[in-house]
């Protein structure tokens, strides 16, 4: 095999696949990268039985041929090349990877000791690639991270004819999205579970294409998702598990006692100060009264903090308390100028969606759920 690739195109091809392979595989092989050069083309892919990834590229294609190299150590001296193209050649045993005066020389990895990358489903149907990132970007910070709860690290895709909903919940957030799309079948009604790390990284490298989704199942009878756009394609595993029932968490437009809108920045940056001296665990208390959020942590002896933020308040006041950093992933994620809360009792979950102006109704087409934390008895000591 021989190759000569632009530099920058190989080194965002070979970075996204490498973000996908195992830290700790469970066989040597599945920390590799195959690289498989013809026709005017290159091609990387990477697979761990969970979850596959594959790119293809132009490239000026000497000598045709496929090899299988170490995956995060070959994005890692792609990216650091000194030239403009880097040069790709290599047999069996031994591959070198060079760009100007560098070189390097890697040992390959057997390729008949690696497995075949899952089919792509039977597709059904498209979407904008910038719709589902947008919409995938405003859930994903709601996605739990602990990996001995399995069904929380996913992402629910409801998918119900021409909509999709995406659902995202740790337990103590709820984040909901719908958009829609355009299925092959329009009477289309299905669950999927897909983990949200891979979702967020397929959405944002898909971004800008028209993509393809496919629904369907591995040879084992395991879920299996699929994705295609711009040269890319990517295959995951759904989660097995029933996804909590958390819709309900939604607060009813007949329960809402209070709504306040506010300055999306002001808050964020008014938040973050106020929670330099509030501990992990503590919330920072809000009260939301006479046009004004009151934002304040820290009680006791310890440091406190205290700030005013202007709102325009409709209804009763309302005190409540949020993890700083739960309340902050919601505001960024809303990518509008203005934060609109809305509240029914304080102790009950509290729904925050953003608007672009102050006269604009919230939209039912997405939704951020924070829970309340309980607040101590008194704050400033």
């Amino acid at each position: 095999m021989k190759v000569r690739v632009a530099r920058e195109v190989l080194a965002e091809a070979v970075g996204w696949v490498a973000r996908g392979l195992p830290t700790r595989p469970s066989a040597p092989v599945l920390a590799g990268m195959v690289v498989d050069a013809e026709d005017g083309q290159v091609t990387f892919s990477g697979f761990d039985y969970e979850s596959s990834a594959q790119v293809s590229v132009p490239a000026e294609v000497a000598d045709s041929g496929r090899v299988l190299v170490s995956g995060r150590l070959l994005s890692d001296i792609c990216r650091s090349m000194p030239g403009d193209s880097v040069d790709i050649s290599g047999e069996a045993s031994r591959v070198e990877v060079s760009s100007g005066s560098s070189r390097f020389m890697l040992h390959s990895l057997p390729l008949d000791q690696y497995p075949s990358l899952p089919e792509l489903p039977r597709a059904s149907g498209v979407i904008a690639g910038d719709v589902l990132a947008r919409a995938v970007a405003q859930v994903v910070s709601a996605a739990g991270r602990d990996d001995t709860l399995p069904v929380f690290t996913g992402i629910r895709l409801e998918i119900r004819g021409t909509t999709i909903s995406l659902l995202a919940t740790d337990r103590y957030r709820l984040a909901v999205r719908t958009f829609p799309w355009e299925p092959v079948d329009p009477s289309i009604d299905i669950n999927a579970l897909v983990p949200a790390k891979l979702l967020s990284d397929v959405a944002k490298a898909m971004a800008g294409h028209e993509l393809t989704l496919a629904l369907g199942s591995t040879g084992t009878g395991d879920g299996l998702m699929g994705f295609e756009a711009g040269g890319r394609r990517a295959t995951s595993r759904l989660i097995d598990g029933e996804f909590p029932k958390v819709r309900n968490l939604i607060p009813a437009e007949s329960a809402i006692t209070t709504t306040v809108t506010v300055d999306t920045a002001a808050l964020i940056e008014a938040v973050k100060r106020v929670a330099l001296v509030a501990e992990r665990s503590a919330p920072v208390r809000l009260m939301f009264a006479d046009g004004v959020a009151t934002l304040d942590a820290g009680n006791g002896e310890e440091a406190q903090a205290s700030e005013a933020v202007e709102v325009t308040l409709t209804g009763d006041p309302v005190v409540t308390g949020f993890n700083a950093g739960y309340l902050l992933d919601g505001l960024a994620s809303l990518g509008a100028p203005i934060a609109h809360f809305a509240f029914g009792q304080p102790t009950r979950p509290a729904n925050l969606t953003g608007l672009r102006s102050p006269d604009e109704a919230p939209s039912t087409d997405s939704a951020y759920i924070l829970m309340p934390m309980r607040l101590p008895t008194a704050v400033g000591g």
